[in-house]
């Protein structure tokens, strides 16, 4: 069978995006995909491998994005404004993109995702050098910087921040808390 006119990677990605974000990641199976794209299911093994190989070219597509993301928020910056920027792109990215970030933490087991996980940690490693931290230190506050992402948008996300207070003063707070910490290391070495 041959592939459908204007049917490419790029646009099952898209679809299969749009699925995810409105519906969560696990609504995204072949066959959603094909209805939302007016397709048969087969049509689309011309482009992926199958429901595991869509969901790799998600994973991949979804860390290039957020280290694009981050990479825009930290040009041009140093220090502070860098972690905020970078903390505020992160943020931004889940809010818009909740099932694609999703995809981010597939664990698949393949060099271009871990190529590509790689390149994410060292943008934050570069910007942390402000600080004077040595490689063990930057990894560990490279974890730490992801752990405080993570865990506010995954937490805002699933509704749990239900009091009323405004979450972005909530996310400024503990972007500042980290920061303070990161200089206090730096000042007692």
């Amino acid at each position: 069978m041959s592939p459908r006119i204007g049917l490419d990677l790029k646009t099952i990605l898209q679809a299969a995006i749009e699925i995810a974000d409105a519906e969560g990641l696990e609504a995204v199976t072949l066959a959603t995909l094909a209805k939302k794209l007016t397709i048969r299911p087969p049509s689309l093994y011309n482009h992926i491998d199958g429901l595991a190989g869509l969901r790799k070219q998600l994973t991949i597509y979804g860390i290039e994005e957020l280290k694009n993301c981050l990479s825009r928020a930290a040009v041009g910056r140093a220090g502070d404004d860098a972690i905020r920027e970078m903390g505020e792109a992160y943020i931004t990215f889940v809010r818009n993109n909740p099932g694609l970030y999703e995809a981010t933490f597939l664990s698949l087991d393949a060099d271009d995702i871990q190529s590509a996980s790689s390149d994410v940690v060292q943008i934050v490693v570069r910007v942390l050098d402000h600080y004077g931290l040595n490689e063990v230190e930057a990894i560990h506050a490279t974890r730490g910087f992801r752990s405080i992402l993570h865990g506010f948008a995954s937490i805002e996300q699933k509704g749990g921040f239900a009091m009323d207070l405004d979450l972005n003063e909530s996310f400024q707070f503990l972007i500042d808390t980290y920061i303070a910490g990161l200089k206090k290391l730096n000042e007692s070495k």
